[in-house]
């Protein structure tokens, strides 16, 4: 049973920063730098102008002919509302909505390369792929389906690369993630039902960390100096959470609880096209395996038959698209514009408050300024609009005895700056 949530180390510190309310698909993160940012992370895959490329493609790796080093910081800035009604049956109990259920936050990451000879390389990146953060008050009405859920991952990602001949090189990687997680649950309106109770009594509660590991590819066409070509594949990571759980189900004890969560595979198909000496386009087609996220179900031998907490997800497949474009304004500057098409991998039965997730559209910009030849700094906008969408939540598992109607709706403001340097 893990009683330390939170470590005195520095993976623990580096996860604590890595926090946020997603604002990529689900519980998927994007914030890889601030010169993708900038684009939407469109062709992130096969840009390569920076050692941030090893969040997307290891196979980049063989393009530096110099040790390189990002570091990348962005602050995330959600405004998520909910909007709705408690019902018991088709009786109407009342308003329950909640403004604000997404903390600010602020992602770290950082890359190093080193090439090796003409042909090999070698590279690390630390940075998260995956994070969720909703809060709600103590005392809301829709707290048995609500509270506080919180994931947080740390991705420890050492990749090779290998030139094969002028225009095909491949990369690969390890990644070992990081992983915490907590969940609680409030009586909310229940406390009418449960003697004792009080809308701030906590029904639930699950705390846990651990480690998981996954692999990544990578390959890089490059038809010319010009234009370029990248196909990236990274692996499923399972994790299996060890914590406390307490509950009605544990007839309210602290028992040893099981968690496990699958972090879905993703693949990337990215392009990049400089037309001239001024203007350049590039654009990623992303697809990510949310199919593999099925249930959320909590396990001990010291819960009511075995299970602690059991909720259906049922997440489907999702595409993001994303079309970009750069403008080499002068040696020194570069500025950048990006656009992007999220698709959100949730069905709408079973759309809930915990996860309130809908598609949405990127509007980004940035831009570069180069120090000198070997230094540069980057800066990212962009502004995520969530299209509004329906939430109906039942506040007991296998039951309709109380349910929460209503919407759904989140905007984010997005800022990013990033420093590089080639040695």
């Amino acid at each position: 049973m893990t009683t330390a949530f939170f470590k005195k180390s520095l993976i623990a510190a580096a996860v604590t920063l890595a926090s946020t309310q997603t604002f990529a698909a689900a519980f998927q993160l994007n914030e890889h730098s601030a010169s993708g940012l900038g684009r939407a992370y469109a062709g992130e895959a096969a840009v390569a102008d920076n050692a941030s490329v090893l969040a997307r493609n290891p196979a980049a790796m063989t393009t530096f002919d110099k040790m390189a080093v990002s570091v990348s910081g962005t602050y995330i800035k959600p405004d998520v509302d909910v909007e709705g009604n408690l019902y018991a049956g088709p009786l109407n109990r009342g308003n329950a909505s909640e403004s604000d259920i997404a903390p600010d936050a602020f992602v770290p990451a950082s890359y190093f390369i080193q090439p090796l000879n003409d042909q090999w390389a070698w590279g690390i990146g630390l940075f998260s792929n995956y994070g969720l953060s909703t809060e709600y008050s103590k005392t809301f009405a829709a707290g048995a389906g609500a509270g506080d859920t919180e994931l947080l991952t740390f991705n420890i990602n050492p990749n090779i690369a290998y030139r094969i001949n002028s225009n095909f090189s491949i990369g690969a990687g390890i990644n070992a993630v990081y992983a915490e997680a907590e969940l609680n649950r409030y009586a909310g309106a229940l406390a009418a039902a449960l003697p004792g109770a009080n809308a701030d009594t906590r029904l639930a509660h699950l705390k846990g960390d651990t480690w998981g590991f996954g692999w990544n590819v990578g390959t890089l066409y490059e038809i010319n100096e010009n234009n370029r070509l990248a196909l990236t594949y990274r692996s499923q990571v399972d994790l299996s959470f060890d914590g406390d759980f307490q509950g009605a189900t544990s007839g309210n004890r602290v028992v040893d609880g099981n968690l496990k969560l699958d972090l879905p595979a993703q693949a990337e198909f990215a392009g990049y096209h400089r037309l001239n000496q001024q203007f350049a386009v590039h654009y990623s087609v992303n697809w990510t395996d949310w199919s593999a996220f099925q249930e959320l179900k909590a396990t001990s031998n010291g819960c009511a038959g075995g299970v602690c907490l059991q909720k259906d997800e049922k997440f489907k497949d999702a595409m993001r698209y994303a079309l970009g474009g750069t403008w080499y304004v002068n040696p020194s500057w570069e500025a950048r514009i990006g656009f992007a098409y999220d698709n959100s991998p949730i069905e709408p039965e079973y759309r809930s408050l915990s996860i309130p997730d809908s598609d949405r559209i990127w509007y980004s910009a940035g831009a570069t300024y180069h120090i000198d030849q070997d230094m540069s700094v980057d800066f990212g906008m962009a502004y995520l609009d969530g299209k509004e969408v329906d939430v109906n939540e039942g506040m007991r598992s296998h039951s309709d005895a109380l349910r929460w109607k209503g919407t759904s709706h989140g905007n984010a403001l997005l800022a990013s700056a990033q420093f590089n340097m080639k040695f």
